[in-house]
């Protein structure tokens, strides 16, 4: 495709949610293939949704949307590139149970129960109502015509539409199965008006299983408020959310959701972050920190100016890329589309042998087979099998969402379960990424005050995270008893420390190996750099008084996370560090970590990364922005702590929302779960059509049966199955 064709295309994300299987999308998809113009396109059954890119000057939306609609299927919502909300896109709860196609079901298995009233009851009253050319039809044949007319034509139209676009979805099989047995004669109108019934009622029941899958993304769509409290003029006025510009201040009180992202300008709340990392435990905002759109204020106020609009907040983007899940298809989902692709074609050859060749080279009766090849017709409906994966994958991505880990699609949460070794950073990952003060060791006759009050003077001075520590870790109260001093000619030693005068007395803060050391201090420092922490020396007047040591903490639930990790059957836990050895070794030894690499550059993380993908499926763990090049290098790349952070959520594979480690096994437990039950779906479905097509040559499968069980009651199997993917929690 050209650039110039590439600048004139125009994207549509359509809101299809009748379109909820797999022969629906065909359908849809079929129909759209022969409408000129249309240069890309994408189908979601399981969350309803079409994306088509075009040409304008070769079509337009008015006739993309009748395409689609001509097809069967209505349109019930457009986002035109972008533009908007796509979280709005996901269908509202539909009224499956009193829905016209349900009342026309409802009306034909009236006059199916009428019809076996006459035949089997008043049998006496069951004449002959019409007779031509050998086709007989009794009052109770008359009643099972009505009641094919009735509940079969939505699936005569929609198999006329499959059958105008050479699709041969499951609505075209229906209909040749319906027509089939309306041709049998009387004595088998009542097998075609219970199939046009069953399948109607199997539809519908297949329509609630889908909605079921809906209702999770549904349950993300109502995190985002509606109105927003915002400041004008100094007087607080209610609006919709969608109307808040950046810049503006939003008001919020005790109990009221965040309406949009932004920064604390005033107040001071605990705040439930719950909907977007996950955590259980609210945290305390106050002037300067970030919140998040649907996150809740729990027992303060707040005034937060907006960074973004209504459709570019954290939980929006969320959203979005939750419904598209399923966009990606897993390795699960390629094979079922192949299978499927040669599975239906071969079920219609066998139904038409089963009908045909018992009575042309055995002389069979006719109507006996055809009705059993109708039978195979039925069971050749791939609907059970084919959605088996789309609505696990989102179904458990979406869990995964309600727990503060974002998963970009089903091809990361099937890689994500086959994951045997983990990679993971160090700083801001299995340690806060805070450096803070944790020994303060003086001289012979120096008072700690002395010590600490030079370390803080010149510090001060200084913007290096060390120095901050220090002097976070030093800051005057009782213990210390500092008093404030005047400091001069303040220096950087780069890549050594930092000097100054300090009350006409020269000091240096720096690495111990800018000084010799005394021996009263030569053991502490080495037992000091051994134990992990990073130590600087302090000298006033050409003597070293003291040394302080700092260290980065440890996540406390660090070394847990690490031992499920491996409960979870990961062989192989690698720690990745720029940092120095001893370090390392400290860190790796509270984290219950034996292997780890120290003093690694970026692009030696790359590397190390790069030889375990060798002999392991790797997952790498990082900040999502330092560590970018080694995420991108993994099999899955994951970032911690992404809230806020849109490089991590637009780059990464899978976003961890928030800073707990322990989100991590419990994703590899999903996404192991996941693939069991992705398993367990499509063996049943195809386990069961198996068993089903055996018993139709014999006589034991008929019609109902292969409708009820093979058809409906599969397709609410798999669903329910499915579901169970969101009990699944951190806490498992």
């Amino acid at each position: 495709m050209s650039d110039s064709t590439t600048a004139r295309t125009t994207t549509l994300r359509l809101s299809v949610p009748e379109m909820d299987c797999a022969s629906c999308a065909g359908t849809v998809e079929s129909a759209l293939a022969d409408h000129g113009g249309i240069t890309a396109l994408s189908l979601s059954p399981t969350t309803g949704r079409v994306e088509v890119t075009f040409d304008p000057d070769r079509t337009s939306e008015a006739d993309i949307r009748a395409a689609v609609e001509a097809a069967g299927y209505p349109v019930e919502g457009v986002v035109r590139d972008g533009e908007g909300d796509a979280g709005a896109l996901i269908p509202d709860t539909r009224e499956i149970w009193t829905s016209r196609r349900a009342l026309h079901t409802w009306a034909g298995a009236a006059f199916v129960a009428l019809g076996l009233l006459f035949e089997f009851v008043l049998s006496a009253a069951n004449a002959t109502l019409a007779a031509a050319v050998g086709y007989e039809v009794t009052a109770a044949g008359a009643l099972y015509l009505a009641a094919v007319a009735v509940a079969g034509v939505p699936v005569l139209r929609n198999g006329l539409t499959s059958l105008r676009h050479a699709d041969l979805g499951v609505d075209l099989l229906m209909s040749a199965a319906i027509v089939a047995a309306v041709a049998l004669g009387d004595g088998y109108l009542v097998d075609a008006a219970t199939l046009a019934v069953l399948f109607s009622v199997a539809e519908l029941l297949e329509d609630h299983a889908m909605d079921r899958a809906r209702d999770s993304l549904r349950e993300l769509l109502e995190l985002e408020p509606d109105t927003a409290t915002v400041t004008r003029d100094g007087v607080e006025e209610e609006r919709p959310v969608d109307e808040v510009e950046v810049g503006e201040t939003v008001v919020v009180r005790t109990g009221e959701k965040i309406p949009l992202d932004g920064v604390v300008a005033d107040g001071e709340s605990a705040v439930d972050e719950s909907p977007i990392t996950g955590e259980s435990v609210p945290v305390t905002k106050e002037r300067g920190d970030e919140v998040y759109a649907g996150t809740i204020v729990d027992g303060g106020y707040l005034e937060v100016e907006v960074t973004s609009d209504a459709s570019d907040t954290t939980l929006s983007r969320i959203i979005e890329l939750v419904a598209d899940a399923d966009a990606e298809q897993t390795t699960h989902e390629r094979f079922v589309d192949r299978f499927a692709a040669y599975y239906t074609p071969a079920i219609v050859v066998l139904a038409a042998l089963t009908a045909l060749v018992p009575p042309l080279v055995f002389g069979e009766p006719v109507q006996k087979w055809a009705i059993r090849g109708v039978a195979f017709l039925v069971i050749g409906c791939p609907c059970a099998f084919v959605i088996s994966t789309p609505v696990s994958v989102v179904s458990a991505v979406t869990s995964a969402a309600r727990n503060g880990v974002l998963v970009k699609g089903g091809r990361y949460l099937e890689a994500m379960g086959d994951v045997d070794a983990v990679a993971i950073d160090k700083t801001g990952t299995l340690t806060t990424g805070d450096l803070t003060v944790t020994d303060v060791v003086t001289g012979s006759g120096v008072a700690r005050s002395t010590l600490v009050g030079y370390a803080n003077a010149v510090e001060r001075r200084s913007d290096h995270p060390i120095a901050d520590a220090i002097v976070a870790g030093t800051e005057p109260d009782d213990e210390w008893s500092l008093t404030r001093h005047t400091v001069e000619n303040f220096e950087t030693l780069t890549g050594e420390g930092v000097s100054a005068t300090v009350d006409g007395t020269p000091v240096i803060v720096g690495s111990p190996d800018l000084f010799t050391l005394p021996d009263e201090f030569a053991d502490t420092v080495a037992d000091l750099q051994a134990a992990g922490k990073t130590v600087v020396a302090v000298s006033a007047g050409n003597t070293v008084v003291g040394v302080i040591a700092v260290a980065d903490t440890i996540r406390p639930n660090a070394e847990r996370a690490v031992g499920r990790l491996r409960a979870q059957g990961v062989d192989r836990v690698v720690m990745l560090t720029g940092d120095n050895e001893g370090t390392a070794r400290a860190v790796a030894e509270r984290a219950g970590i034996d292997d780890y690499r120290a003093n690694l550059l970026p692009a030696e993380k790359v590397d190390a990364v790069e030889d375990l993908r060798e002999t392991h499926t790797v997952a790498m763990v990082g900040d999502g922005i330092n560590d970018a090049p080694a995420l991108a290098a993994a099999d899955v790349g994951v970032a911690m702590g992404a809230a806020g952070t849109d490089t991590a959520i637009e780059t990464a594979d899978v976003a961890l929302m928030g800073d707990d480690l322990e989100r991590l096994p419990y994703l590899v437990r999903l996404s192991k779960q996941s693939t069991t039950v992705i398993r367990e779906n499509i063996y049943a479905s195809l386990g069961v059509k198996a068993l089903l097509a055996l018993g139709v040559p014999f006589g034991v499968v008929g019609v109902a049966t292969a409708i009820v069980v093979g058809d409906m009651g599969m397709s609410l199997g798999v669903t329910a199955n499915a579901m169970r993917l969101a009990r699944i929690t951190t806490d498992d």
